[in-house]
């Protein structure tokens, strides 16, 4: 019949959900401190329980030399040789010293001994476990709010969410249960800590291997992922096998398979684009759903020249931009989009014959007619005959009249003022104007 101590050890094992022998072995080190405590035992001791009928038996390490110095942990030759005839120098003497009540002993000193080794154990155990999950998806129930962090249930341990790896768009209540990419396990003194992200980029991967058997099994491939946590992602996917459509095996019938990675996401939209090793296919498909007319890949500078139709540009460039964000993210070139008009102007050739004449505004055409009127050769004026008395002033000879740039400029001026004014009114359908507007028209023909 088993001992109480040994069903104890069993159920503790069972609650902490750790091997029986780990617990027994966690045990055995916490009873050694208790027994030097309480029993006066000293040097090398060790303790041994039995698995099967429970009991606890103490052993004393003591090592055979030719002079003892220290009697706890050093033997002489003789006494050795008393106990194992064939001992030598160097030897270890092993020797049972299981102290009377050892039960006893145990039960009430190595209580929280045992417990501490207990939970130091059990944290190693969840490190190991953790650890080498990293970069996987954990599925968690929200416990509560601390600060700005997120506390999340994983079962047998918590993981914290930070403000940094949070979405912006979802709302975290207690109760709620959800996926996230375990992105970090450390270790800290008070056990292992378990960062998890909701905004990392290789979620999206992570789902998409959950819900997508193809990908699961590598015959589709995940090349590259871009992403704005909330938002939208672009997720390239190539085939590894031939007659695999990679985009519709992701999608799904129907765009089952990728609908439910949209409701894990919160709604986040997801674009699947087929990967192209060209780079200007691949650039082409990235841009998706924008039709692309032409690219012109430059290796020197890293940019692609991305030619839309016009129609087609907003569609490209996306709100905000973010459509060619993504794009220039996932491929890893720059992106220059361009309409079709503007890269026609770009691209054409200039014409050897003289370019068109651009026309002259009403203003620039009384100019030049006035510039034409100062360049023609003034008549010489006749010279003046003297005379005593002076002349009437109907034979007064006609001088030449002297124009100045200001006077030009004015008149040219006032003349297209005067025609936008009439053109006005007469598109608006006003009424004849009153006798002080005709005589103020008069003014402007006299001037």
């Amino acid at each position: 019949m088993k001992s109480e101590f040994l069903i104890a050890i069993t159920q503790l094992a069972a609650e902490k959900n750790l091997p029986r022998e780990v617990v027994i072995k966690t045990v055995e080190a916490a009873l050694v401190s208790a027994y030097k405590k309480d029993s006066g035992l000293q040097g090398n001791i060790s303790v041994r329980i039995d698995p099967d009928k429970g009991t606890v038996h103490v052993y004393q390490h003591r090592t055979v030399v030719e002079e003892v110095t220290d009697p706890a942990t050093e033997i002489s030759l003789e006494e050795a040789k008393a106990l194992k005839p064939s001992a030598g120098i160097g030897d270890v003497i092993v020797r049972e010293v299981t102290p009377p009540g050892a039960g006893r002993i145990a039960a009430q000193t190595a209580r929280q001994v045992v417990l501490q080794k207990l939970r130091e154990a059990e944290r190693e155990r969840v490190f190991e476990e953790f650890s080498g999950r990293e970069g996987e998806v954990v599925s968690g129930v929200i416990q509560r709010m601390e600060s700005r962090q997120v506390i999340v249930d994983l079962g047998r341990t918590e993981g914290i969410l930070p403000a940094s790896e949070q979405v912006r768009t979802e709302h975290y209540r207690p109760g709620q249960r959800m996926k996230f990419y375990l992105l970090e396990v450390q270790r800290t003194p008070k056990g292992p800590q378990i960062v998890l992200s909701r905004s990392h980029k290789n979620l999206v991967k992570r789902l998409l291997e959950l819900e997508v058997p193809e990908v699961a099994r590598g015959i589709v491939e995940i090349k590259g992922v871009a992403r704005e946590p909330g938002q939208r992602s672009k997720v390239a996917v190539a085939a590894r096998q031939p007659g695999v459509d990679p985009v519709g095996a992701c999608v799904g019938l129907r765009g089952l398979r990728i609908q439910n990675v949209v409701q894990e996401l919160g709604g986040e939209r997801i674009d699947i684009i087929e990967w192209d090793k060209d780079p200007a296919r691949f650039v082409s498909n990235a841009l998706s759903p924008a039709q692309v007319s032409k690219v012109i890949v430059r290796h020197d500078i890293n940019t692609a020249v991305v030619v839309v139709p016009d129609k087609q540009l907003s569609l490209a460039i996306g709100k905000e931009g973010q459509n060619a964000r993504l794009a220039a993210k996932l491929t890893g070139w720059r992106i220059d989009i361009k309409p079709e008009s503007v890269w026609e102007k770009a691209v054409a050739t200039p014409k050897e014959e003289e370019e068109e004449e651009r026309p002259l505004q009403p203003w620039e055409e009384v100019i030049e007619k006035e510039e034409v009127l100062e360049a023609a050769p003034e008549e010489e004026a006749p010279q003046p005959v003297e005379a005593p008395v002076a002349p009437s002033p109907e034979e007064t000879p006609a001088r030449p009249i002297i124009r100045f740039a200001e006077e030009v400029l004015g008149k040219a001026r006032r003349q297209v003022e005067k025609e936008e004014i009439k053109a006005k009114r007469g598109k608006k359908g006003r009424r004849p104007r009153l006798d002080e507007e005709e005589e103020e028209l008069e003014d402007w023909e006299e001037l």
